[in-house]
């Protein structure tokens, strides 16, 4: 109830900056059209051929997204991230527009098929741009953090609320109303964050190709990061399933018409909003593997109850269970595999579990018209239900090793918050910076940095006093180390410890990527060096 109580709060603190206004109600718009156009695409699809149609259509909507999804992720840290969002909502409307047209114009199925996979492929670029977006505008990192919690509302609400709205359009009109409507949709969220300027593209000199192969390479190298993308993607898998049985649900063992593969995806999107306060309990908690496998657990006996028992009632009440254990596997994967995989290929990372979640999505809709022919469609709920558990039970010892020995530096990111120069930094970034420093004990009178020697490390206070040859005194929370390091020179300053101090490190290129990479922590970077300057000269 607590945490019911405070959503009023937390919508009103984000929605007063009213640039992430703009993005949350564009986020609100992507998100209605993406779970609308998918539900009446495959509508449209079985009513054209029955299932084996409706999932072939799926995976053509999905390998090119697939494909195109690690690009995605790299476009926003090359070219300025607002108008990266900008044109990618634009692109999203102009091919559901087109898909609408094509539909309502009685064009060949096959063109409104390839129209639709364009959508989905522009679909890709949203999330990533938004996740470098959105540290640029918050004000305090608390804001970010409620905006962060606010997107998260949006997406579960709207697993709910977009197929249930997508379902009364079908009942009274056809797919190509549907997409007509979520078109408008998604160019209204264009409109609203084109007049955001946010930060600029940070120049980089490797190709593309060669930073989203870094993210494939990580994987290949690090077998803890690979188990946990494995189990994270292999849920998507039921998911592609399930857009194609929700279907089959409705018109062949439930008998409840077009509307009702509506009503069912809502079913499992209420449960992910169910599951979204079910997740509270896991903030905090140093171990995630145990609550992961309880869900994975609730979700085989949801799918097997209902495998056997399919009726009307039981569907609603059992999707509803599997939608919130669903969203207690992906939020524990997710971060989980934050807190094990190495900070320099992180985003990467995730944009190749993007890509191999859209793969995932196609493999389970090309996999559920095989075995609803081969077996029916009990059985076909039945086994495709078992396929995240048994993702789980073939990786839960290494699961538990990895919960065990992965590592969360709440220290380290405690310290970065109370830096100002650090302060506009999103979570990410502070984790990744967090996780790239080094402890350095210093005994009283040791001599950290020498005026006129070469620099190449950033300094944070932990512990302790140092005395500065300029006059000053360095105690926890301050820093030092920056001028070197920003302006490219020789050590401007003695530093040496006054008592036993403890230091963290931070070497060049982290800390240069971090500061400039962000208006807001180079403004403040300038600010410092200058001050500093200014008392030595």
């Amino acid at each position: 109830m607590r945490y019911l109580a405070a959503i009023p709060s937390v919508l009103g603190g984000v929605f007063r900056n009213s640039e992430l206004r703009r993005v949350q109600l564009g986020f609100l718009g992507f998100n209605a059209a993406e779970w609308g156009v998918w539900i009446a695409m495959l509508v449209f699809a079985y009513r054209q051929g029955g299932a084996t149609t409706a999932g072939i259509v799926a995976a053509a909507q999905l390998v090119p997204a697939g494909i195109f999804a690690p690009f995605a992720a790299v476009l926003a840290d090359r070219y300025p991230p607002a108008r990266v969002l900008a044109w990618g909502y634009a692109s999203q409307a102009a091919a559901l527009g087109a898909t609408a047209a094509a539909l309502l114009g009685g064009a060949s199925p096959l063109l409104a098929y390839a129209l639709a996979a364009c959508g989905a492929t522009a679909v890709t670029i949203t999330r990533p741009t938004q996740a470098t977006l959105v540290p640029a505008l918050a004000r305090t990192p608390d804001e970010l953090t409620a905006a962060n919690v606010v997107a998260g509302w949006i997406e579960s609400a709207s697993m709910l609320v977009a197929p249930a709205l997508a379902g009364l359009l079908l009942a009274v009109s056809s797919p190509g109303v549907v997409f007509a409507v979520m078109a408008g949709c998604v160019a209204a969220s264009a409109l609203l964050v084109a007049p955001l300027r946010g930060p600029a593209g940070m120049a980089s000199s490797a190709g593309a190709l060669k930073e989203t192969v870094a993210g494939f390479r990580a994987l290949r190298e690090d077998r803890e990061t690979r188990t946990l993308v494995g189990v994270v993607a292999s849920q998507y898998i039921a998911i592609g399933a399930l857009d194609v049985l929700f279907v089959v649900l409705a018109f062949s063992l439930l008998h409840i018409g077009a509307s009702g593969a509506g009503y069912l995806n809502a079913a499992f999107g209420a449960g992910g909003v169910i599951g979204v306060i079910a997740t509270v309990a896991l903030i905090g908690r140093p171990r995630l593997a145990p609550p992961l496998l309880a869900a994975v657990a609730v979700w085989w006996v949801a799918f097997v109850v209902l495998g056997i028992h399919p009726t009307t009632a039981a569907a609603f009440v059992l999707l509803v269970v599997a939608g919130a254990a669903r969203t207690v596997v992906d939020v524990a994967g997710r971060t989980l595999l934050q807190r094990a995989a190495r900070p320099r290929v992180l985003g990467r990372i995730f944009g190749v579990l993007e890509g191999l979640s859209m793969a995932g999505l196609a493999v389970g809709s090309l996999l559920t018209p095989a075995l609803v022919a081969a077996f029916g469609g009990r059985a076909a709920i039945v086994c495709l239900g078992c396929v995240l558990p048994i993702a789980a039970v073939l990786t839960a010892h290494r699961l538990l090793v990895i919960d065990r020995t992965a590592t969360v530096p709440v220290v380290e990111l405690g310290l970065l918050r109370s830096l100002p120069l650090f302060a506009s930094l999103g979570a990410p970034q502070l984790e990744a910076l967090a996780r790239a420093l080094v402890a350095v004990p210093c005994a009283r009178g040791d001599c950290v940095i020498r005026e006129g020697d070469p620099g190449d490390l950033f300094y944070v206070v932990a512990d302790g006093e140092l005395a500065v040859s300029a006059g000053r005194t360095l105690r926890r929370g301050d820093c030092f180390g920056e001028i070197a390091l920003l302006r490219d020179v020789p050590r401007t300053a003695t530093v040496t410890s006054a008592t036993e101090v403890r230091l963290y490190s931070l070497a060049r290129e982290p800390f240069l990527e971090a500061v400039t990479g962000h208006p807001a922590a180079r403004t403040e970077a300038e600010r410092i060096v200058s001050e500093r300057l200014a008392v030595q000269a």
